[in-house]
């Protein structure tokens, strides 16, 4: 339940899209990415973070953030060497005893499923 306490703890207020990070959020962020090369990554993420939770094409990126080209090369990198699933994931005590089976998997589509089973003769 929204509090006037909590209210002002998740205020955006101040910030270009509601999508981007808080100082708060960044500290808590910026130890898990990689080390800053030629951009900023702060903006690079609040980037990402953006198309991501407007779901808008990586071409109708604002002109206010780095290229697109720039924004989605970082994304695809941060995505493969796990970068983006050690933000996502929380790093507390009952995540680290989680057995390892656990993990959350993709659900099987019942596309992928007939193609399978095209493949196998079925």
């Amino acid at each position: 339940m929204w509090t006037t306490e909590n209210r002002g703890r998740y205020e955006r207020k101040g910030q270009r899209y509601p999508s981007d990070l808080t100082d708060e959020e960044w500290a808590l962020v910026e130890t898990h990415l990689p080390r800053e090369r030629r951009r900023d990554r702060r903006e690079i993420l609040n980037a990402i973070l953006y198309v991501l939770s407007t779901g808008c094409q990586w071409r109708a990126l604002p002109k206010d953030f780095p290229p697109k080209s720039t924004v989605h090369d970082y994304f695809v990198e941060w995505h493969c060497d796990g970068t983006l699933t050690r933000i996502h994931t929380p790093s507390t005590p009952k995540s680290a005893s989680w057995p390892a089976r656990s993990r959350w998997q993709p659900p099987q589509s019942s596309i992928a499923k007939a193609l399978r089973a095209r493949k196998r003769g079925a």
